[in-house]
């Protein structure tokens, strides 16, 4: 179970495990203060649970941000991320992204994110990174073989803080839509979201960021 657990890495993929009918607290809970801060609370009038986590990324904000930026990636490295892809721009500079799950135990999950960057790291690596995201779930048709996700709303926050460090705050709210079995839901919520973390700081890192020529 604690290995399973720990390759929860999607961005919704956590979100599966963190919001499958938990009812809690109306209050931010902390639930874990190490390497990253997590706090969760529930949404008032509904069974998802909103997220928030921040802390230091061992990785610039320049690599954090070309991983972010490079939907069409994520099925390469977000663990059970089958398909990542681009639909099309939108009309505010935003763009239309499609995501499908392939999920251990539950029926896959897929979702259409508006996704729209708000601010950029200056070519000096300076600066504040910011995307947020909401759903779109019927932008097109669902497929008959997943079930598609309808709320789904979130951002990241990366703000340089020197050379491969950056400060990250990672919101989101999620309903994994469908039935979810009960264990799935107590598997452990601070351990997706921290894997999630992990996941995009491993990626940046792993990415070269060429400085503008002085």
């Amino acid at each position: 179970m604690v290995g399973m657990t720990r390759r929860w890495g999607g961005v919704a993929a956590a979100a599966v495990l963190l919001m499958a009918g938990v009812a809690g607290a109306e209050e931010w809970e902390t639930v874990a203060t190490e390497p990253y801060v997590v706090k969760v609370r529930a949404r008032p009038g509904s069974k998802v649970k909103d997220i928030w986590a921040e802390g230091e990324m061992k990785a610039s904000a320049a690599q954090a941000q070309a991983a972010l930026e490079d939907a069409e990636s994520y099925r390469l490295w977000m663990p059970y991320v089958k398909e990542s892809r681009v639909v099309k721009p939108t009309e505010d500079g935003g763009r239309l992204t499609y995501t499908r799950l392939d999920l251990p135990v539950v029926s896959g999950r897929d979702y259409i994110s508006h996704v729209v960057t708000e601010s950029k790291v200056a070519p000096d690596g300076t600066g504040v990174y910011v995307q947020r995201w909401k759903a779109e779930p019927d932008a097109f048709p669902a497929r008959r073989d997943v079930v598609r996700l309808r709320t789904n709303e979130g951002s990241w926050r990366v703000e340089a803080k020197g050379e491969g460090r950056s400060w990250v705050v990672y919101k989101f709210t999620v309903d994994p839509a469908g039935s979810i079995p009960g264990f799935l839901a107590n598997v452990g919520q601070k351990d997706a979201v921290l894997d999630t973390l992990r996941a995009v700081e491993k990626r940046a890192k792993s990415l070269t960021v060429t400085p503008p020529a002085k």
